[in-house]
């Protein structure tokens, strides 16, 4: 099986220890991937989208505006799929880092959290954007296409993981809750590759937070959803590290290997 690559879609510039308690002021080259993968019934799928051109050009509210001029996401040349090419995305989170594209998908079929959708998109608009939520970012049909995880088949993930969802029915593609980082969020599994390969998303920004159990420095600390889950899931994803697992984080500047 053909396991998925991870594309850097933007950079951001930011202090370590601004995502990781206790590190240095030396400025890191922080990336925004995005994955795809090939399912042989599905087609080409998508995991988030990672930042576009909706986020830093082009007619956007204030709070948006306000929004990139902060964090001044440098965006990599083109490379997200052609618009009819993609068959499925699935979503880590609703961060605006994750989603700025969906609506250059308008065929796609979406997968994201019911726990997310039922916080967030119920939530008041100052809320959602004070966690990095705007709804202008989503397709105006987005709960009409969107599956929730919780409503697939129930699997257990491998290396002791935990409890997952199996995205398309076959134990390819397990969509695993990650939870501390925001309300809702998950992470991904392909159990059948030789090591089994949890993408982390956004449970932590940096591989090291982990390995050294570190949490996140001020202020990417503020944004936890609950710091008691953030400590949780590092711990469980260092145990599947631990047994053999292979790990990829959104956001860790190392080099893919």
């Amino acid at each position: 099986m053909i396991g998925p690559t991870f594309i850097n879609s933007a950079t951001v510039a930011a202090p370590e220890r601004f995502v990781l308690r206790g590190g240095r002021w030396a400025p890191l080259a922080i990336p925004v991937r995005y994955g795809r993968f090939e399912h042989p019934q599905a087609g080409l799928c998508l995991i988030d989208t990672g930042y576009s051109a909706r986020v830093t050009s082009g007619p956007r509210s204030l709070p948006l505006t306000l929004y990139a001029a902060m964090l001044r996401p440098r965006l990599c040349a083109p490379s997200l799929p052609a618009t009819n090419d993609v068959a499925a995305i699935l979503l880590s989170h609703l961060h605006a880092d994750h989603i700025s594209a969906l609506r250059d998908y308008p065929h796609a079929r979406l997968f994201a959290s019911g726990v997310a959708l039922d916080h967030f998109l119920h939530s008041p608009t100052a809320q959602r954007v004070r966690h990095g939520v705007f709804r202008e970012l989503l397709p105006t049909d987005f709960l009409e296409r969107v599956t929730r995880y919780e409503s697939l088949p129930h699997a257990e993930a491998p290396l002791g993981l935990g409890a997952a969802f199996d995205v398309f029915g076959d134990g390819a593609v397990l969509a695993t809750p990650l939870p501390g980082h925001m309300r809702g969020h998950f992470g991904f599994v392909w159990p059948k590759l030789d090591p089994p390969l949890l993408y982390a998303a956004d449970a932590q920004w940096l591989a090291r937070a982990v390995t050294e159990d570190r949490a996140p420095g001020v202020p990417a600390r503020w944004i936890i959803d609950s710091a008691e889950d953030d400590a949780a899931t590092r711990a469980r994803i260092a145990a599947f590290a631990c047994a053999g697992g292979r790990v990829v984080y959104c956001h860790d500047p190392e080099p893919l290997v």
